[in-house]
Order: C-alpha cells, then sequence, then structure tokens
C-alpha cells in the first residue's frame, strides 16, 4: 500500500517532465541580435556582441514553449568605437545605469508550420513594455533555427533624450532582429 503513493508520485513527476518543452542549448556563434533604424533617412544596422538567449522548445508541443534574451547594452556595435561610446551615455542607452535589456516570453503560440507568435515582456533602459512578434522556426541540420522581428519606438524606452528625441535625426522607428541557432 506504501509504494502506490510513491508510484503515483512518479508516473506524476514523468507527465509533468513529458509536457515540458525541452531546454536548447544556443550557439553563441552561429545567432545574433541586432537593430535597425534610419539616421537622416538612411539605415543604419547594428549588432549586440554580447547576449545570453535561453530556449525551452518543442516543436510538438510549442504552447509549453519558453523564451528569454538578456542583452548586454555595451556591447551595442555601430562599427566605430567613438558611436559605441557616444550610445552608451544617459541620453541614449545609460548603459552605466541600465547595462542590460532584456525580454521575457509569457506565451508562444503556433502561427501555423514554422510560424510563432511570441507575447512577452521587453526591457530597455528600465522601460517595461508587453510585446508581440512573429518568429519563424526551421529545423537545419540536426539543429533549430529561431529568427524573428520586433518592431519598436526608441522613445517609448527613453532612448535619446534630449535634443535626441526629435526624431528628424534619428528616426523613432526601431527594428530587433535575432537570429539564434540551438540544439
Amino acid at each position: 500500500m506504501k509504494t502506490l503513493p510513491k508510484i503515483a508520485l512518479v508516473t506524476l513527476l514523468g507527465i509533468t517532465l513529458a509536457a515540458s518543452a525541452a531546454a536548447l542549448k544556443t550557439d553563441p556563434a552561429k545567432s545574433t541580435v541586432s537593430a535597425t533604424f534610419k539616421q537622416m533617412n538612411v539605415p543604419i544596422d547594428a549588432k549586440f556582441k554580447q547576449f545570453t538567449v535561453a530556449i525551452d522548445y518543442d516543436a510538438a508541443k510549442p504552447d509549453a514553449s519558453k523564451a528569454s534574451v538578456e542583452i548586454n547594452i555595451a556591447s551595442f556595435d555601430l562599427g566605430d568605437p567613438e558611436y559605441n561610446k557616444e550610445v552608451t551615455k544617459k541620453e541614449w542607452f545609460n548603459a552605466a545605469q541600465f547595462p542590460k535589456a532584456s525580454f521575457v516570453s509569457s506565451a508562444i503560440k503556433s502561427a501555423g508550420a514554422g510560424k510563432l507568435n511570441v507575447t512577452g515582456k521587453l526591457t530597455i533602459k528600465g522601460k517595461t513594455a508587453d510585446v508581440t512578434f512573429p518568429l519563424t522556426v526551421k529545423a537545419e541540420g540536426g539543429k533549430q533555427i529561431f529568427e524573428g522581428a520586433l518592431p519598436i519606438k526608441r522613445l517609448a524606452y527613453n532612448i535619446g533624450e534630449g535634443e535626441w528625441k526629435d526624431t528628424s535625426m534619428v528616426a523613432d522607428d526601431v527594428i530587433i532582429k535575432f537570429h539564434v541557432t540551438a540544439q
């Protein structure tokens, strides 16, 4: 009689573990996080050199999936050391006070074959907002490739204060793009 509760507990634990998504190991060398914006109406692409991504994903049960991203703001690379130094200042990212930006999913839903809709909280420069964006996922060489783009308004996160609030020089629209390879 005493073994029945143990068996029930082990069975319940096994069902719970089977229902959860699988943690994937990301490949930082084959993954990117970047931002595209316009300065004086010219598109500028910049990338974040340091970030971590955690993905729990099961293609058979995408609703059980979870994802989080943490970005080192000081790693923002515009391709020029002087510009890189400028954007870490208080008027832009204020990397001294807000060294990390993050995204944490609250829901991942299937949107058809190889497509997901992701909802979660995006935090940049101490400001948090609910966001939703499409994501594609494909299997390639035993790995999962996740790609997406998240449009944001930089001023909603106080990126560009003072004279930099003027969007005639640097547009308000920014697209955060990511390509994550994991297995």
